[in-house]
């Protein structure tokens, strides 16, 4: 997004919109702000470029009527740049939206995948003169995944430490980045769950790690666990009628990126599978709460490698 937006504003600036103002959206907004701003003309002014960075996607009704005033009488002197967080069907589908929409050009900028991951960094490197190893971009994804600012920031340090010349193309190996790239990689409770789901218990256990050392509350952990186990359960009873696992999950509204981490979780487990793993949840919830002397990281860690499928030698006994 960041990014886009520049590119947006060097092109706007060619067109002669030098001045820029700013204002960051966010519950305590005044919009007479905006509007006296849109409505300060002046005949010796430049054109201007008005950025409105909304913290949330959700839009107050003083925010729309702005904004549609605007638009009802827009001046050819200003552009309104508007960035948010990921708007939701919801709102795209809203009569409002739709009326917005037809006065502006929409980019949304979609995350970028595990999957994906090696081919964008791949063509980043190639673009900045960096020919690497297939071991260098694996490696490389690790350490950056799911924050490409830092995969920015890591690229530009390894050209600059190469020293190399204008136009000479520097050659990354697997060595190179084990010395010199730090981990960057950040996750979510989500990106934890599809791991487990997917049975990817090394992916998991790292990226619980990640979290736990971020410092989020083990409970955020667990509610993402226990929220997927309680809607596999309705999924997975209807598997045992011997209703189709594609036709569960349409039925089901799961997400298309999320199911092939549903449907190996419907192939591989049971109702009493299930009903098993949140009892231990339970447990866990009374250790949060200092209910029992377990270990509620140990615990979780424990949950997530039987979600993933592994064998345990033993199940640790909480009192």
């Amino acid at each position: 997004m960041q990014e886009s937006t520049d590119l947006i504003r060097t092109k706007l600036r060619a067109d002669g919109f030098q001045e820029r103002e700013i204002f960051d959206i966010d519950r305590s907004f005044n919009w007479g702000n905006f509007s006296h701003a849109v409505g300060n003309l002046s005949l010796f002014s430049d054109h201007k470029i008005i950025e409105l960075r909304f913290s949330s996607a959700k839009i107050e009704d003083a925010g729309k009527k702005a904004l549609q005033s605007y638009l009802d009488e827009a001046a050819p002197d200003f552009v309104i740049l508007i960035t948010s967080p990921k708007l939701d069907a919801s709102t795209l589908n809203t009569k409002w939206f739709k009326q917005i929409e037809a006065d502006a050009v929409l980019v949304q900028i979609w995350p970028i995948n595990r999957d994906n991951l090696h081919d964008w960094l791949s063509r980043r490197l190639i673009s900045e003169g960096i020919e690497a190893e297939r071991d260098a971009i694996r490696l490389l994804s690790e350490k950056i995944e799911g924050n490409l600012l830092a995969a920015v920031q890591e690229i530009e340090k390894l050209k600059l430490l190469s020293n190399s010349e204008p136009g000479q193309v520097v050659k990354l190996d697997s060595k190179t980045v084990l010395q010199v790239v730090a981990d960057s990689s950040k996750f979510s409770v989500y990106n934890l769950v599809d791991s487990a789901l997917l049975g990817d218990a090394t992916r998991a256990q790292k990226i619980l790690s990640g979290l736990k050392s971020e410092g989020i509350f083990p409970l955020v952990i667990l509610a993402a666990i226990t929220r997927e186990l309680r809607s596999l359960l309705p999924m997975v009873e209807k598997k045992s009628h011997g209703q189709n696992i594609n036709a569960i999950m349409q039925s089901s509204h799961v997400w298309f990126n999320r199911k092939q981490a549903v449907g190996r979780a419907l192939q591989k487990t049971t109702q009493q599978d299930i009903w098993q793993l949140l009892q231990h949840a339970r447990l866990i919830d009374q250790s949060i709460k200092g209910m029992s002397k377990a270990n509620p990281w140990d615990e979780i860690s424990l949950l997530l490698l039987k979600l993933a499928g592994i064998k345990t030698a033993s199940m640790t006994a909480l009192i």
